[in-house]
């Protein structure tokens, strides 16, 4: 961050009366008599009056008061807070109280005084957290508050607690993650406050007494500023995060020093800096690591999830025991009672894992055990002692057993007495699990014994468990225990059911027989068959450890899809699911976005909610009279068409439809005089024609008859009407009123309406001439509508239909002179002087936009055929209709009043991503001739089309205009099509405008909205569908345009509202800098801050004050629409940097104090919102008042669309896989599991909750690297509770090329792997109940682990298989055929999660749910097309890797993806850097283990077992392989390849220097990829050698194939296998010597060596084949086993780096690496890839083919 050369900004001494024009944030707080919309509330004037109310209260001498001071100024005179943090605190707290208050209902007696009672629970909630950490550590709470009485001090009292609170909260900065220092520092501050509020005196001075803190921001610097610069040092001492965690201490730790008494005894007040807290790590006498160590280990997963390993390893030791009697049945098997004390090993297994646990429980813990802790020390101990006693015991007590049955040789009286002491000694060891059942069965006595803090409690749990602030009283009601229990215990049953027969039960015969095995020819010594029968059942263990997994995901599919259904997700889907509920949409919209008029003291009682159920359930099927037939003249109708046409509206502006589209799907005002409501057109396509054919069928029926038929349609009754009413409307209004032809056309409009009404209209009109009627009333229509009417042409027409209605219409054929009588032919014909109409017609003026539109409704109405299946013809589009649509059929609460709503914000974090594209940006062509624009065309090609047509109809005339006047609009569009802060800039202020008619429509009357939507109707305006621009055209929308032309209707209260519960404020942490700098980027922040008025911005300002010195603040900005600039509200000091953990979380935290409201909603940059989703905001605030299980929630789940699934394959496969995990993953989660977490942004949080309980983040460096998900540990641990709600969605975008996605998984795997490590969840896998923390684990860091597992499953067959074939065994095992069942055991398991089968079926069971069966099922096999299986592999291989890594040696770190369009080929070099660690090295040996087992194995001399085998491990290495080329544009074009070869090749032998980067060198690449083995521990390097022992193997196994070891086993033929290394690094050093010598000057030189070492090795071949039995082709199967001993070596010397780099010997490691990494590469990684260079699909555009191709693919999808 650049410094900022210029003074700091003076302070004054005193705090002078603010002027009456000073910036403010959202209400003028300080000027109560501004005009604003808000102060017209008196709740506002209540709240500021209250804390004005100072009263008696002493000022602190020395200090300058003014009358207009308030309570929060007497705080920060008292307690010295910065002026500007009381100017943020005051506004915060005068809204949030006046927003409450506003929601009382009833509204108290006097709304110009603020309520008690609205006090009293704000501070309730605000100081729980506080009371709680009193009564935990046995203090009594400062908040000293009368209960019997109600007093004005205590009214000022309380605000001055809640005052203080915020103003701590407000400038604590960083302290804000550490929730109960907090509480400590308000503690002792109440302390004070009390004191001077009781008027105590200072017993050394005589004077009344004084706090402790004194001069100019005295709390910054005297409280705040220690912590922080402990806060820093220590991290400054974690080497940016790269020292261990048990190093140094991070937020967690701090904080968690605050859970114990002994800071009151070591801060002392005020803080003794002198205290050990403030020392250090590291240093002498610091405080150690508190609460927890976070050890480096994969033991963790053990250690947190102990339970879950003793269920699997007890029941797996179970079934093995009885599977081992090889009977039909396991209970077959336990009638024997040997088999049945057999079964008595799993409690000494079980013992042993307890010792286990107990080890692991020092090993990782001791460094807590301090002076201080002791105990904790001794607890350790006495675990592991106790453990140890059990292991004896049961193992004693087991022994015995035997040794009386082995001694009486039958089940004696006596042994059957042992074996009931070992029961009863088993009881008392199950003793502690039968009393966790118990109060399993019973959560609120559980619940009730951890959260009530009394000493007997705490000796109970003592043994089981470590005393800990979080973590007590999770247990969930009786109901949700119900469902989640039965939900696992189905899955459990599965499981081991499948286990048991499919996979232990087929291994025991195989088993025997291998163990049974006599005469095997061993190819080499030492060959163990109890060796080989663990490697035979290492996969099966694996997969049987895993399989919960798979087992969790086909369960939850179907529980998701169920819950789904019940929720009534998916029930309308398309165009003509929306066409059968839409009549009943109306009523939807009103009964559930309208508030209704309730009583003062309306009350929840089930009565209400069985109305409110049946409501519903009439309103989704149409039941009952209110709900069939609506009018267009009721209010209710009108509101429906005011937010249904302003939703159409903005899909226009979003260039999602066309102009046409508008007129097909908007609801018209009513005109013309037209008796039923007017439908959108695209309802009532095709109903005319309809009913024309049903009246030309029932030619005699009568009117009632046709009427029934004709009627029992609505559509197509409001069809007929609306165009029988418009035809009469549209003649008589192009006739001039006073001639006789429009008399002549009054009198048969009045017969025809008489005939209808008398029931007698198919008995005097002929239905056979309604055709004829019907073709000329189009042509007339088509003749208006053009740009140019042709009048001849028009009375002609007029003539012709003239001619039809009376001479053929007519039953009764009537003369001359009769029509003259009835007033149906002119009186006088001579008169007429010509043809009928010829003088009578008076078209109106062509700039009647009214007239012309509804005759192009009419037009519509009249002739369209199809169904208009594909209206709008734009897939989002009909998406979010749909989606809008069925919402408001699902159960939703009901919507408060604005005024009633609670208050929220929305908070985005944004660093210096991308604002708004630039013309550069969009127009420059990459290599290919491809430009960001071209593609966005390609891909958005309708979208496209309506944006130049919106623009033409703006005044654009030439395209070429598009790149000079309104370049901005073009720049708009193409940036709301990626992913930047424009995008979610207007996503999100969508809310505001929601709101500002939500607002409008409470508080209108029926006359405004009748006034309103009639005077709306004469500013309809549009383009003709013909293409012509009309004179009166929509109003044009820029870039956050607040309001519509609905705006026109505002009364001016709307804004207020609207402003005082909603704010958006954007964490924009360098804006300062760029602004300083002149970053484009500024100026596009401005530009969003200038057209969205609810915008705030918040940044860190830096000021360089000294030389050397800096400070830094947070402030707030807005842009002032008076003065028309950008303007400071409030600038906030902060003790130093801001970042000191990780970047994101410290942005959102420097920004919370500036938002407002109950909630705030986190929005990262990626995610986008829609108007009709904001409508039903107020609604999902509500849920905060319902009950989800036992508690409120404190978060709100919302569900995401990824709308980045049509840019292309890869990112559909992103998109399909995200969208069932947010939608039915998360589902489930929340019902029936009860353990969602916090995933991503869009969810909504109880801001009051998490403001004082740490946040919404986790901050600390490295460990909360996945910062989000720890806000739902932290909410669960904290007791809190979080649900979802799927009837609102809010737009999320993800990554779409493969580079881009591999960093992402790779961020969330490393995040998931340093979340292995965390207290978090160690705490929740011990504190959850037993089946909750199964649903933890498989959602969680399971997910990841079990992911790993596969890949180790596929490591472990094919090692295996590897070690039978060469070592001889299976070649004996062959002769017993039933082998191949241990194989298939294996295999079939095996292949069914290669095909990623848990990753497939929750995408096709959420897909049928929300689109169709057939739809999705075509949507998988589509998928499966597109190579989506070769992605996902692909993708299991990126999280396998960067989770192990991360696990073992760390190496966590933020992956900026970019998010950008991929539309560039990626280089060879490029993707090599990305995949060689984690793929491309693992696939090769994957695949040398298949080579040499395909050339030594018996049993793959058979073609078809062979591929049985091994195809699913060949699929993974040819994904892994190949997946970067396959997703890469122009991944085969001929030219590329060679140019990527070049460059590779140059990469690869540049040396580089010492600036040289990574992208440069290859070797500066190699030694940042080994930079993890830099920093792990010493266990990490020991694991990562015994790991890298296995390429030994390969020697081991192959020499003894060779023909020159003629066959002989002994050790000796290994270690003289040795001597060809050796020779190879001779032969090697010797040619790099000649090299160095001889290469620059003497080169001949040099040859002659290179020549003498061929001859040599000439000459040593031909001895060999001479003397020995070597053999030609052993020159080629050794190049197999040495190859990876080499591979070997070099992994090891990376890991011995620190000894060995100081060596000569280094530079040979690092060329041996090189040429090894060149070697792999010839061994297929490049050639493979590049296999078919003749499939060219790009030079230039034609590249643009593959991006059509994939485009049209989604359109068909």
């Amino acid at each position: 961050m650049p410094r900022r050369h210029r003074l700091r900004p003076p302070s004054a001494p005193s705090r002078p009366i603010p002027p009456q024009d000073e910036p403010y944030n959202i209400i003028p707080v300080h000027n109560l008599l501004a005009d604003h919309p808000a102060l017209r509330f008196p709740e506002v004037r209540a709240a500021a009056s209250a804390l004005r109310a100072v009263g008696d209260l002493r000022i602190p001498p020395h200090a300058q008061w003014h009358p207009a001071m308030d309570l929060l100024d007497w705080l920060a005179l008292v307690f010295c807070f910065q002026h500007d943090n009381v100017k943020n605190q005051r506004e915060h707290l005068v809204l949030h109280l006046a927003n409450s208050q506003m929601r009382l209902s009833p509204p108290p007696e006097n709304v110009d005084v603020l309520d008690a009672g609205v006090l009293r629970a704000f501070r309730r909630k605000l100081l729980r957290n506080y009371t709680n950490w009193c009564s935990y550590l046995g203090k009594k709470s400062n908040v000293w508050i009368s209960r019997s009485s109600r007093s004005n001090s205590d009214h000022r009292r309380e605000l001055l607690y809640v005052g203080l609170y915020l103003l701590i909260w407000g400038e604590s900065a960083n302290l804000r993650f550490m929730p109960e220092c907090i509480c400590y520092i308000f503690h002792q501050m109440t302390t004070e406050l009390n004191r001077i509020l009781e008027g105590y005196i200072d017993e050394n001075t005589g004077q009344p007494i004084m706090p402790s803190l004194s001069g100019e921001n005295a709390f910054l610097h005297c409280v705040v500023k220690p912590i922080y610069e402990t806060v820093k040092a220590e991290v400054e001492g974690s080497r940016n995060g790269t020292a261990p965690h048990t190093a140094w201490r991070n937020y967690d730790d701090l904080n968690e020093y605050f859970w114990s008494r002994r800071c009151f005894k070591k801060l002392k007040w005020p803080i003794d800096v002198g205290s050990n807290f403030f020392v250090t790590s590291g240093k002498s006498k610091h405080v150690r690591k508190t609460g927890f160590v976070e050890q480096r280990s994969f033991w963790n997963i053990y250690r947190s999830f102990d339970r879950l390993w003793v269920m699997l390893f007890l029941f797996l030791q179970a079934a093995i025991i009885v599977a081992w009697e090889e009977k039909g049945y396991p209970w077959q098997a336990l009638m024997s009672k040997d088999v049945r004390v057999k079964l008595l090993t799993v409690f000494i297994t079980w013992s042993l894992m307890r010792f286990l646990q107990a080890i692991l429980d020092i090993g990782m813990q001791y460094s807590r055990v301090s002076g201080e802790t002791l105990l904790l020390g001794f607890r350790m101990v006495l675990k592991l002692v106790v453990a140890a006693g059990w292991i004896v015991i049961f193992a004693v007590s087991y022994a015995r057993i035997w040794l009386q049955r082995n001694h009486d040789r039958r089940w004696s009286a006596e042994a059957d007495n042992r074996v009931s002491f070992f029961l009863l000694v088993a009881g008392v060891f199950v003793l502690p699990e039968v009393l966790a059942l118990v109060l399993f069965v019973l959560p609120w006595i559980r619940n009730f014994i951890e959260e009530t803090n009394w000493k007997i409690f705490y000796l109970l749990t003592w043994w089981f468990q470590s005393r800990s602030f979080v973590g007590r009283g999770l247990r969930e009601g009786l109901a949700d225990n119900v469902k989640y229990t039965l939900f696992w215990v189905l899955v459990l049953a599965s499981k081991f059911a499948f286990s048991y027969f499919l996979q232990i039960k087929p291994m025991v015969k195989p088993t025997k027989q291998f163990l049974d095995l006599n005469h095997v020819d061993y190819k080499w010594p030492g060959v163990s068959i109890n060796l080989a029968v663990g490697l035979l059942w290492l996969p099966v263990v694996l997969i049987y450890l895993m399989d919960i997994q798979i087992w969790y995901s086909i369960y939850s599919s179907f529980v998701g899809a169920a819950v789904g259904l019940l929720q009534h997700l998916g029930e309308i889907r398309n165009t003509q699911q929306l066409k059968l509920r839409f009549q009943f949409f109306a009523s939807a919209m009103q009964f559930n976005l309208m508030p209704e008029e309730q009583l003062l003291d309306f009350r929840a009682t089930f009565k209400t909610k069985l109305n409110d159920a049946i409501h519903r359930l009439k309103l989704r099927y149409g039941f009952g009279q209110p709900y069939k037939k609506l009018e267009s003249d009721q209010v209710g109708t009108r509101r429906f068409a005011l937010i249904w046409n302003e939703i159409i509206n903005i899909f226009r502006e979003e260039d999602i439809i066309s102009d046409a589209e508008v007129e097909l799907l908007e609801l018209p005002q009513n005109c013309w005089n037209i008796r039923v409501i007017r439908w959108p057109c695209f309802l009532l396509c095709n109903e005319l024609l309809l009913a024309l054919s049903q009246a030309k069928e029932l030619v005699d029926a009568p009117d009632k008859w046709l009427w029934h038929k004709i009627g029992k349609n609505e559509y197509r009754r409001c069809a007929v009407i609306e165009a029988y009413d418009s035809i009469k409307h549209m003649m008589l209004e192009i006739l001039n009123a006073r001639s006789e032809e429009h008399s002549i056309l009054t009198v048969l409009f009045h017969e025809i309406d008489h005939s209808v009404e008398i029931e007698k209209f198919t008995k005097t009109f002929k239905m056979t001439a309604l055709p004829r009627i019907h073709m000329k009333l189009i042509e007339l229509i088509e003749i208006l509508t053009k740009p140019k009417t042709d009048e001849i042409q028009l009375v002609n027409t007029l003539q012709a239909l003239y001619e039809i209605a009376v001479r053929d219409f007519f039953k009764d054929q009537r003369t001359t002179e009769q029509l003259r009588e009835d007033g149906l032919a002119p009186r006088d014909p001579a008169a007429m002087g010509g043809l009928l109409f010829e003088k009578a017609v008076k078209l109106p003026d062509p700039s009647d936009e009214k007239f012309y539109r509804q005759v192009r409704r009419l037009h519509t109405i009249l002739t369209s055929r199809d169904s208009m299946q594909n209206i709008p013809i734009n897939l989002e589009a009909r998406r979010r209709i749909a989606f809008f649509s069925n919402s408001l059929f699902m159960n939703i609460p009901h919507a408060p009043q604005v005024e009633k709503m609670m208050a929220f914000s929305v908070l985005t974090p944004y660093y210096n991503e991308e604002v708004l594209y630039s013309k550069e940006q969009i127009r420059t062509e990459n290599e290919d001739g491809i430009s960001t624009l071209y593609y966005l065309q390609t891909i958005y090609h309708d979208e496209w089309k309506n944006f130049m047509e919106r623009m033409r109809r703006e005044g654009m005339v030439k395209d070429d205009e598009i790149w000079t006047t309104k370049m901005r609009d073009l720049r708009l569009w193409a940036s709301y099509r990626g992913q930047t802060l424009s995008r979610t800039v207007r996503g999100m202020m969508y809310y505001y405008r929601a709101l500002m008619m939500l607002s409008f429509l409470d508080s209108a009357s029926e006359m405004d909205i009748k006034e309103g939507t009639r005077e709306l109707g004469f500013l309809g305006g549009d383009v003709a569908l013909d293409g012509s621009v009309s004179n009166s055209s929509l109003p044009s929308r820029s870039l956050g345009r607040e309001s519509s032309s609905l705006g026109l209707l505002f009364k001016g209260h709307e804004k207020g509202a609207s402003l005082m519960k909603f704010t958006y404020v954007v964490a924009c942490q360098i804006y300062g800098a760029q602004k300083d700098k002149k970053d484009p980027h500024a100026e596009e922040i401005l530009y969003l801050m200038k057209h969205n008025e609810a915008l705030r911005v918040a940044y860190v300002d830096e000021i360089l004050i000294g030389r050397n010195e800096k400070e830094y603040y947070s402030v707030l900005v807005k842009y002032d629409q008076q003065l028309q600039k950008e303007v400071e509200i409030y600038r906030v000091q902060l003790p130093g940097p801001l970042k000191l953990g990780e970047g994101k979380p410290e942005n959102q935290n420097h920004a919370l104090i500036f938002t407002r409201g109950d909630a705030v909603q986190t929005i990262d940059m990626n995610q986008d919102n829609y108007f009709e989703e904001a409508l039903k905001m107020r609604n999902l605030l509500e849920e905060y008042k319902n009950y989800y299980g036992i508690r409120r929630p404190t978060i709100l789940g919302v569900r995401e669309h990824i709308f980045t699934g049509s840019v292309s394959s890869l990112a559909w496969f992103m998109s399909a896989q995200e969208t069932s995990f947010v939608t039915l993953g998360q589902r489930v989660l929340a019902t029936p599991l009860k353990i969602r977490m916090h995933y991503g942004h869009p969810d909504v949080f109880d801001r009051f909750w998490f403001l004082t309980r740490g946040g919404i983040s986790k901050a600390s460096r490295v460990i909360n690297i996945s910062e989000d998900i720890f806000a739902g540990f932290n909410c669960t641990l904290r007791r809190g509770n979080v649900s979802h709600h799927e009837y609102i969605q809010v737009g999320k975008g993800r990554d779409v090329g493969l580079n881009q996605v591999s960093m992402f998984e790779a961020k969330v795997a490393s995040g998931n792997g340093e979340q292995v490590l965390s207290r978090d969840v160690y705490r929740l896998g011990h504190r959850l109940d037993f089946f909750r923390m199964l649903s933890f684990f498989y959602t969680t860091v399971g997910f990841f682990f079990n992911t790993m597992m596969v890949v180790l499953t596929v490591y472990a067959f094919l090692w295996g298989r590897l070690y039978l074939a060469l070592s001889g065994l299976e070649n004996a095992a062959l002769a017993s055929s039933d082998n191949n069942k241990a194989l298939g055991a294996i295999l079939n398991q095996q292949f069914v999660i290669q095909l990623g089968l848990f990753t497939a079926l929750p995408m096709i069971v959420e897909n049928s749910l929300e689109h169709g069966f057939l739809q999705a099922i075509w949507d998988f096999l589509t998928m499966q097309l597109q190579l989506s299986s070769v992605f996902y592999t692909f993708s299991m291989g990126t999280r396998t890797h960067f989770f192990g890594r991360t696990v073992l040696h760390g190496g966590a770190k933020y992956r900026a993806t970019g998010r950008g369009f991929v539309v560039q080929h990626k280089s060879f070099a490029e993707n090599y850097r990305l995949y060689a660690r984690s793929h491309f090295i693992k696939a090769i040996e994957l695949g040398l283990i298949l080579t040499v087992y395909a050339s030594h194995s018996p049993v793959a001399k058979g073609t078809f077992v062979y591929i049985a085998m091994t195809i699913s491990s060949w699929f993974l290495v040819t994904s892994w392989i190949m997946a970067p080329f396959v997703f890469n544009p122009s991944g085969f074009d001929w030219l590329k390849t060679v140019d990527d070869f070049d460059e590779f090749m140059n990469w690869i032998w540049y040396r580089g220097g010492v600036f040289a980067k990574a992208e440069q060198s290859w070797e500066q690449w190699w030694y940042e990829e080994q930079d993890h083995l830099r920093t792990t521990g010493l266990w990490g390097k020991l694991l990562e050698i015994v790991l890298d022992l296995r390429f030994f193997f390969f020697q081991y196994g192959i020499v003894y194939q060779l023909g020159i070891s003629d066959r002989s086993t002994s050790i000796v033929v290994y270690l003289l296998s040795w001597i060809y290394i050796f020779v190879a690094f001779i032969t090697y050093l010797v040619i790099s010597y000649a090299r160095n010598k001889y290469g620059a000057k003497e080169h001949i030189y040099f040859r002659l060596v290179q020549f003498m070492v061929i001859i040599f090795g000439i000459l040593v071949i031909v001895v060999l084949l001479e003397f020995t039995s070597f053999e030609l082709i052993d020159i080629f199967t050794s190049l197999l086993a040495f190859i990876p001993t080499g591979w070997g070596l070099v992994l090891i010397a990376q890991v011995l780096r620190p000894f060995l780099q100081s060596t000569k010997l280094w530079d040979s490691v690092v060329q041996c690496r090189r040429g090894s990494y060149l070697m792999k590469l010839s061994a297929g990684v490049y050639g493979s890839s590049r296999s078919s260079p003749g499939k060219k699909l790009t030079t230039n555009k034609n590249l643009m083919v593959g991006f059509q191709h994939e485009a049209d693919g989604h359109g068909m999808r």
